[in-house]
C-alpha cells in the first residue's frame, strides 16, 4: 500500500504546498492507488513534506517520489517525448520549482496580508500561549530563506518583474497543446498544474493572478487539469 504524506486540502486546493500537490499529481497520472496521511508532518525524514511510505519504503521529496514511480512501477513519465521535449518537460519543472517557488513564499509568507490571510492559520493548533512566538520564529526562518535563496533580496515590484517573465514562458511553451508538452499528459504536468493552480489562487491578493489568468491557455490547461484529477473540488 502507497502512503502519501501531505499537509491536507487548503484553500481549495488539494493541499497548501504545491510540492505535495505535484507529488499527489503523479500517483494519479501514474494511475496508482494510494491514500493520504496528513497527521505525520513530524515524521518527515528531511523536515518536509511530502514524503511517501510505498510497502515500508520511505521515499521523501517529490522529485524523488517521481524517480521511485519510474523505477519500481516502470512508469515513463516522458513517454512518447524526443530527448529534446524532454530537457524542455524537465527545465519547466525546474523552473516552476526553483524560481516561480519563491514569488509564491513571498507572496504568502513576507506579504502581512497574505500571510494573516493563509500561512497564519497553520499554527491554530498550536498552544495559545506560545503560538505567536512560534509563528514569528517559523515565519521568520522563511523570510530568511528566501534573502538565502536571493529572490527575497529584490522588491515586490522586481519580483512580480521576475514572476511575468516565467509565467509568459510558460504560456509560449504550452501553446495550444492539451498538454504542456503535446496530446498526452506527462511528468511535467504534475508540477505545472500544482504551481499555475497555486499560484492563481484567488484566497490571495497578488498580481501573479492576472498574469496567469491573463493568458487563456494557461488559464484553459488549469481548469481542464482541475475538473480531470481533482473534480470534486
Amino acid at each position: 500500500m502507497i502512503t502519501l504524506y501531505k499537509f491536507g486540502p487548503f484553500f481549495g486546493l488539494p493541499d497548501a504546498s504545491p510540492f505535495c500537490f505535484k507529488a499527489e499529481m503523479l500517483l494519479k497520472i501514474a494511475g496508482l492507488d494510494y491514500e493520504n496521511d496528513t497527521k505525520s508532518f513530524t515524521k518527515a525524514p528531511k523536515g518536509k513534506q511530502p514524503f511517501l511510505k510505498d510497502d515500508g519504503e520511505i521515499i521523501a521529496d517529490s522529485t524523488f517520489i517521481r524517480i521511485h514511480i519510474e523505477q519500481k512501477y516502470g512508469f515513463d513519465f516522458d513517454a512518447g517525448l524526443s530527448t529534446y521535449e524532454a530537457g524542455v518537460a524537465w527545465s519547466v519543472d525546474k523552473m516552476l520549482e526553483d524560481h516561480l517557488y519563491w514569488v509564491l513564499i513571498n507572496d504568502r509568507w513576507v506579504n502581512d496580508e497574505n500571510f494573516n490571510n493563509g500561512p497564519r492559520s497553520f499554527f491554530d493548533a498550536a498552544p495559545a500561549l506560545v503560538r505567536p512566538i512560534i509563528v514569528k520564529m517559523v515565519r521568520g526562518k522563511v523570510i530568511k530563506g528566501t534573502k538565502a535563496h536571493g529572490m527575497g533580496r529584490h522588491s515586490n515590484e522586481e519580483i512580480h518583474q521576475l514572476a511575468k517573465r516565467a509565467i509568459d514562458a510558460l504560456a509560449a511553451i504550452l501553446g495550444d497543446k492539451k498538454y504542456f508538452m503535446g496530446d498526452a499528459v506527462c511528468g511535467v504536468d504534475a508540477t505545472a498544474y500544482a504551481w499555475l493552480a497555486t499560484l492563481s489562487n484567488k484566497h490571495f491578493n497578488t498580481p501573479v493572478i492576472a498574469m496567469i489568468d491573463g493568458h487563456k491557455n494557461l488559464a484553459d490547461y488549469r481548469d481542464r487539469m482541475k475538473a480531470q484529477y481533482f473534480p470534486d473540488l
